[in-house]
């Protein structure tokens, strides 16, 4: 294929839930692991399209959604120091913590800064000596090495006022994590794209082998996702739990290793790290090492590091375990939307949420709650 309506061909997907629904009528629980993955399904009506048998869980796989409120308190505090340019990736300007977030922290005054890139970051710090320029970097391994190459870049420039407050966390720990979950009973997983064409497919082996669970890393767009469904469901009808690859254009088994090599140099893992809805996971987060302490955000300034509940109201952490639907939650749509969201999985583009409501599940839960046809609501 070469060009992108290539892989969005509406015969071709209709063919493709055909085959998935002649398969087996067996109800199979299948978890996408990627946000990226939860608005493919979202904006392309994927789950109109699949047998009812075939229900889809959302899992942990949007890096913004699973940072804890402490951890969004601890860079609100660093930003609102007065000496502090803070920069971030626009997707975390809204994220609430426990009382504001960063994008009410520069409407009181705090020089908040959306940047690109990490590198975006550096250039500011780079044209004002005078400040501490800190980084928020975000993201499983898909976006870490690009933080590894700027404080190598900072390293090698000798910029001293250049930080990262560095929550970049992996997704092997995860994926352990909820397969050792007893809440959460899974027949198979889409297994994410972007991360995956930095650490490649050989790492998943565990879920094939140790827990018997077909994986199958997938692309992004609609074909992608039902051949990835399909080759899941083929999987569990035959008996087997193996790694596949729908991915082959973008992923390689072994990964990116000079990517992961930057990775080495920079980062170590925690001995453990705070995700929303999943609790402490071990060695899931990493850290600047020593040699590169000058660099850490962490180390420079003092943060609460407190641990934080989330809002009572809110069930992001059971969204994000796959635990429960959107619309499960009583402030989905109502009190909490995109433009009020309560939590982070209303905020990010990758979010759950956020997804649910702006591809119009609404009327889908509608339909469900009254039984009624779209146009009979009406």
């Amino acid at each position: 294929m070469k060009f992108i309506d290539e892989y969005r061909q509406s015969d071709l997907a209709r063919n493709l839930a055909d085959k998935i629904g002649r398969l087996t009528d067996k109800p199979l629980k299948l978890m996408e692991v990627c946000g990226g993955h939860t608005h493919t399904i979202f904006k392309y009506g994927i789950e109109d399209l699949l047998p009812p048998n075939i229900e889809m869980i959302h899992g942990p796989g949007c890096p913004v959604c699973v940072i804890p409120l402490g951890r969004v308190d601890d860079a609100i505090s660093i930003a609102l120091r007065p000496e502090v340019i803070f920069t971030t990736f626009g997707d975390a300007m809204r994220v609430p913590g426990s009382k504001i977030s960063l994008l009410d922290a520069k409407a009181r005054g705090a020089d908040v800064r959306m940047v690109y890139s990490p590198l975006d970051a550096l250039k500011i710090a780079v044209k004002n000596p005078e400040r501490q320029v800190v980084f928020l970097a975000l993201g499983f391994e898909t976006t870490a090495p690009s933080t590894a190459m700027t404080i190598l870049q900072a390293a090698k420039n000798n910029v001293r006022n250049f930080t990262a407050f560095c929550n970049h966390i992996m997704i092997i720990p995860a994926l352990k994590a909820m397969l050792d979950s007893p809440d959460l009973q899974l027949d198979g997983f889409v297994g994410p794209g972007h991360v995956s064409t930095v650490i490649g497919t050989r790492c998943y082996e565990f879920v094939a082998v140790d827990y018997q669970k077909p994986i199958v890393v997938s692309g992004f767009e609609p074909l992608d996702v039902l051949q990835s469904v399909y080759m899941i469901v083929k999987q569990i009808v035959e008996g087997r739990a193996e790694v596949e690859n729908q991915y082959p254009r973008a992923v390689s088994r072994e990964g990116n290793p000079r990517a992961l090599g930057v990775l080495a140099e920079i980062f170590e893992p925690r001995d453990y790290f705070e995700w929303r809805g999943l609790g402490s996971i071990a060695h899931s987060g990493m850290r600047l090492q020593q040699k590169y302490a000058a660099f850490d955000a962490e180390l420079k300034f003092q943060v609460p590091g407190l641990r934080i509940a989330d809002p009572k109201a809110c069930q992001c952490g059971e969204i994000l375990k796959g635990v429960k639907k959107p619309w499960e939650c009583k402030v989905f749509g109502t009190a909490c939307t995109p433009e009020t969201p309560i939590g982070s999985c209303m905020v990010s583009s990758e979010g759950a949420c956020a997804a649910y409501y702006n591809f119009g599940r609404l009327s889908k839960i509608a339909q469900r709650q009254t039984g009624k046809t779209a146009s009979q609501a009406a």
